[in-house]
């Protein structure tokens, strides 16, 4: 029983950090961030 709650409590936790990600537009600038890294290695930025 305590390893249920544990795994629902987990996964409620995770999927209320991913809306409050996407409600602070996080996801763009983790996105914006990777494009930079890329560009930089292969040396066009």
């Amino acid at each position: 029983m305590k390893k249920m709650i544990l795994k629902y409590s987990i996964l409620a936790m995770s999927i209320s950090f991913i809306i409050i990600g996407v409600y602070r537009d996080e996801a763009n600038m983790v996105l914006q961030k990777a494009i930079n890294i890329c560009l930089e290695c292969i040396g066009i930025g």
